[in-house]
This record gives structure tokens, C-alpha cells and sequence, in this order.
């Protein structure tokens, strides 16, 4: 592989931009310490293969956080064009960026979930939509948009009153809504390598949300690696993320989020196929407490790069 010019692809049009850049950049980094050529490229969806071309780029780390990176998109037209690239296939990132889709794969499959029900903005009026939330859930609750990571666009909503403003953030961002039963548990998140889950993280923001600040902000989270939990809890939890990683036939590196409610129960929120990479990033966080340091694992990620991953 280190014959290969390697270009690490990041930014563009997401939300998310800013911290594929970061993500990006730290990767270009490591890799280059690693003694592989390496360029980055700012994604610009209508002259990507020209873009690789003139760079003359043998494979594609792909970097990018939310659109196009994470729904399957690039990963399509990277296909057609017979370059390798990082990370899983089409459908583990079509999945894995739709809420709604990856809530209905998660129940198919067996694998714990919150209790959820998707709406659909052009389809319904607010107003109906405000009125079967009530009539569906117990208070509070979480309201998603489907197609957007990094928490954005995401609210908890404790009372009703807040409900109206709420529904009309996440309708902003996609006119897919997910809303899902609010689990008053704690938060963990199991990064899989390879079919492998790497030791369990638990979450602990200081603002009791983890919200974009606080996933983003230095100092805003603690992170315990590993999480303060038994062995028994540790392996289920183990066994839940590669469970998932399995049923969308990832590749690379995935992480799985999970909340347990007030009884210790484990429930999947959802799993990200592009996990940040930066120094506030959970996957080097646990990949380092099992020897794999930061340069590594990005060539750990590297070396699954390949063609043909439907």
C-alpha cells in the first residue's frame, strides 16, 4: 500500500464539514508519519473523480462526516469508478445514516432499541405530528432528524411546551423525524475494528447532554476507558455492537452508541460508519487503551480499503 498515493477526503457540503476537516486532517497526519504518501482533498461532489484523477489518487480514505460521506454516496460513485476506498459499503452507510432505516434494521434483527416512531414533514402537518407525539409518548423524549450525526439537530424534550419548537428544529435539517422513548440511563459507546469490539467508553458530559458542544468542546466530556461497569455488562455490550456490526455487514471501523435505562438494560441509539478522528474522538480513545496508537489505527483503516463492497 505505501506504493499507492493516498488521498484522505473531507470537508464539503455537511453540516458536519468542520469536523471531517479535523477528522481529515489528523488522519493525513498520522498516515504521513506512517512513511505513506498522502494528499487531502476538499470534497466537491461534482468534480470528485476529476479531482482524484488530476491528484492522481490510487485509493480514498474517506473522511467525511454526514452527506454524501456517510449515506452511501460517495461510496457509489467510487464504486462505478473501480477505486478503493476506507471503511464500509453502500449499504452500512445508507443504513447507518438514516435513522428511521436503521431503527427498523435494528428491530428486524433482534437487537435492542429504544421504543421510536418516525414522521414524515411532507407528508404530515405539524400539528399532527406535535399531536401524536403526545398521544405516543411519555415525557421526556428525543426528537432526531434521520439523516444528520454529530447530535445535530437533536433536542430532548422534557415538557410539552417544548415540543412545537423542537419538531421544528429537526424538520430544518431532513423531513424525516425520528422520535424515541427518552432512556434516564447512562450513556456508552463500543467502537468494532475489524468484527471486534474494542473496550467499552462510558459518557459522562458535564452539561448532562451530549450535544454537539459537548461531543466537540475540549474539557466539556469525561470518557472512561474502560467503562466502570461489570464483565457481564461489558461482553453484552460487546456482543451488541459486533452483533450490529454483522447485520450491516460493516467493514473497517464502526461505533455503536448505546443507553441503558434506570435497570441496567442496553439499548442501541444508532452506529456511525465514519466515527470522528479527532483529539476529542472516541474510537483512538479506545483503540489506545488495547496498544493501538492513533498512527496505527488509521492504517489499520487504511489496509481495508477495496472496491466491490456491496
Amino acid at each position: 500500500m505505501k506504493d499507492k498515493h493516498i488521498i484522505v477526503l473531507m470537508g464539503g457540503p455537511s453540516a458536519e464539514a468542520d469536523v471531517s476537516r479535523r477528522t481529515g486532517a489528523a488522519i493525513a497526519e498520522a498516515l504521513i508519519g506512517k512513511g505513506y504518501r498522502v494528499s487531502t482533498l476538499e470534497l466537491n461532489p461534482r468534480t470528485l473523480l476529476q479531482d482524484i484523477e488530476q491528484l492522481q489518487g490510487d485509493v480514498v480514505f474517506n473522511a467525511i462526516h454526514g452527506r454524501y460521506g456517510e449515506d452511501g454516496a460517495v461510496q457509489g460513485l467510487l464504486e462505478m469508478a473501480e477505486i478503493p476506498y476506507t471503511g464500509s459499503g453502500i449499504m452500512a452507510h445508507s443504513v447507518g445514516m438514516n435513522k428511521k432505516v436503521s431503527k427498523d434494521v435494528f428491530k428486524g434483527a433482534g437487537i435492542p432499541t429504544a421504543e421510536s416512531r418516525s414522521y414524515n414533514g411532507n407528508m404530515e402537518s405539524k400539528v399532527d405530528i406535535i399531536k401524536s407525539i403526545e398521544d405516543t409518548f411519555s415525557f421526556p423524549v428525543v426528537l432526531k432528524p434521520a439523516t444528520q450525526g454529530s447530535s445535530i439537530g437533536v433536542t430532548i424534550v422534557k415538557e410539552v411546551s417544548q415540543l412545537a419548537d423542537a419538531v421544528s428544529a429537526a424538520l430544518t435539517y431532513d423531513p424525516i423525524l425520528v422520535v424515541e422513548q427518552f432512556l434516564n440511563g447512562r450513556e456508552f459507546t463500543v467502537s468494532i475494528l475489524d468484527g471486534k469490539a474494542l473496550p467499552v467508553i462510558e459518557i459522562r458530559p458535564h452539561s448532562g447532554e451530549y450535544d454537539y458542544e459537548s461531543k466537540y468542546t475540549a474539557g466539556a466530556t469525561d470518557y472512561l476507558v474502560p467503562a466502570p461497569i461489570d464483565e457481564a455488562m461489558t461482553k453484552t455490550m460487546q456482543f451488541i455492537g459486533e452483533s450490529v456490526y454483522r447485520e450491516v455487514q460493516g467493514s473497517g471501523v464502526i461505533r455503536v452508541d448505546v443507553m441503558t435505562d434506570s435497570d441496567n438494560n442496553m439499548y442501541v441509539l444508532e452506529y456511525n460508519t465514519v466515527p470522528g478522528m479527532t483529539a476529542t474522538s472516541l474510537v483512538p480513545k479506545a483503540a489506545k487503551e488495547v496498544g493501538i496508537e492513533f498512527p496505527e489505527l488509521c492504517e489499520k483503516i487504511l489496509l481495508t480499503a477495496g472496491c466491490g463492497k456491496f
